[in-house]
């Protein structure tokens, strides 16, 4: 079997109602930290489940949403809908977040010659 290479990021739980963030970022800025766990928080209040920020193998991002099988108060099609929207108004912060991932963590400076 394969070693999954993604690393969370960051992530909540509507059932333990818990935050988590992943320490091996911990040189990320404040203010980007509170950022995250604010979508991720208010996610998971306003669909349930469990939502997670997530980095792939090579630096790309993917927003994340679960829920055990016997909660039938998920809003599946509400999460779906909620993902493209924290994509679409908080572009810029994942495209920064898969920017800081490919340099700093993969040590990828040509997307610095890239910009």
């Amino acid at each position: 079997m394969e070693e999954d290479k993604r690393i969370v990021l960051c992530g909540a739980n509507a059932y333990e109602q818990k935050y988590y963030f992943n320490e091996k970022f911990a040189q990320i800025p404040e203010s980007v930290k509170e950022e995250l766990q604010v979508i991720c928080v208010l996610f998971t209040e306003e669909v349930g489940g469990i939502f997670t920020v997530v980095f792939e193998e090579d630096g790309s991002i993917v927003l994340e949403t679960n829920a055990k099988e016997d909660d039938l108060l998920y809003d599946e099609i509400g999460s779906g809908l909620l993902v493209g929207e924290v994509r679409r108004n908080r572009q810029e912060l994942l495209e920064s977040l898969q920017l800081y991932y490919r340099v700093f963590i993969l040590h990828d400076r040509s997307v610095l010659e890239e910009e």
